[in-house]
């Protein structure tokens, strides 16, 4: 149940930085605003890590497969296209498409077993739930 929680508190807070960095973009530029978000990020991570966990960071040289530390990187472009697709669609619009994105291509890495991932078996009611998602974004976007 608190992973659950953990889960309604991430996708909120995502919403709210992602309107935060849409308007630090507008006083500056896209990669100044994104640059920010990942420094203020890593300074916060570090004050984490100096107050509750002290493991080392060797142990990243034993990760495997070594594409899997591209996570950073990756996290610079989803901060680009968030703030681009808030900038252009609005926060609600922009947060509908990126949430069923996600769980489109989650479900596709379960359904495939990538990234080290365990393989789950495909379901109907999954696919269901997607179009349910998908016509809940058609009739959100409709206008009369």
């Amino acid at each position: 149940m608190i992973g659950f929680f953990i889960a309604l508190i991430s996708g909120a807070l995502m919403s709210v930085q992602g309107v935060f960095n849409t308007q630090v973009t507008k006083a500056s530029s896209i990669w100044v605003a994104n640059a920010f978000v990942q420094f203020s990020a890593l300074l916060v991570c570090l004050c984490a890590w100096l107050l509750a966990d002290r493991s080392s960071f060797g142990a990243l040289f034993k990760v495997e497969p070594k594409y899997m530390l591209l996570g950073g990187a990756i996290g610079a472009f989803i901060t680009y296209t968030v703030i681009k697709s808030m900038e252009m669609l609005g926060p609600a619009r922009a947060v509908m498409l990126i949430v069923v994105a996600q769980l489109a291509v989650a479900y596709v890495i379960e359904l495939l077993g990538w990234f080290g991932v365990e393989k789950q078996p495909f379901e109907w009611r999954k696919v269901i739930g997607m179009a349910a998602a998908i016509a809940g974004i058609v009739i959100f976007k409709w206008e009369a």
